[in-house]
This record gives C-alpha cells, structure tokens and sequence, in this order.
C-alpha cells in the first residue's frame, strides 16, 4: 500500500451560491464519503485550509508575501491522505469525491514519495 495526497481546488464560487440547506446537504455528502474511506482504512489524515496565508519566495533575499495568490479556481481549498495499492486505485477513490458533483471543483492525486535519507 501506498500513501496518496488529495489535493482540493475550485469549488468555492460554487458553495457560495447554494442555499443554507444544500450546503448543509453538501456537508454530509463529505461526512459520509469520509466516513466510507475511514471505515475501510483508507483514509488517514485531512483537513481544510484557510483562505489566509502567506508565500515565502528565494529571489536572491527571502521576500514572504500575502498569499496564496493562486486564481480562485486553482487555489487548494483542502486535502486528504488516503491509503491505497496504486495510482489507479487512488484515482477511482477520488471520483466519489463531492467536490466533484457540488462545487465543480477538482481533486489532483498525488503519489506521497518515501525520503530515503
């Protein structure tokens, strides 16, 4: 098994159009999914991230700006780590996401890689 990084982008725009009710709707759609993955252990860490922040960048000095200053629909909006035996399967994990079917969004999957130090 192997460990992959989801990564959540876009979305937004979309969740601000809903109403109270289908955005609490929208929310059990993550519970139970999370849930799901939980229960078979796939599912190992996850969280939201803030909208604040801030980039720190190497040009010839350190300079730490406001950030992130991605597009609104490439901005990471959160992200998961799940448990599974290859990319593919990784992959078909992920298409039962809802930010898939609520919020138009994107979830990137990434191979998490072993530091052999």
């Amino acid at each position: 098994m192997s460990n992959f990084l989801y990564l959540f982008r876009g979305g937004d725009k979309n969740m601000q159009s809903l109403s109270q009710e289908e955005k609490e709707l929208h929310m059990v759609a993550w519970q139970k999914w999370m849930g799901k993955l939980s229960q078979e252990g796939k599912l190992l860490d996850g969280l939201p991230l803030s909208k604040d922040g801030k980039v720190v960048e190497n040009k010839g000095e350190v300079i730490i700006t406001d950030g992130p200053y991605a597009e609104g629909a490439e901005l990471v909006g959160g992200y998961l780590i799940v448990s599974a035996t290859n990319l593919e399967e990784a992959t078909a994990i992920s298409t039962e996401c809802p930010i898939l079917k609520y919020e138009n969004g994107t979830v990137e999957v990434r191979e998490m890689l072993s530091l052999n130090i």
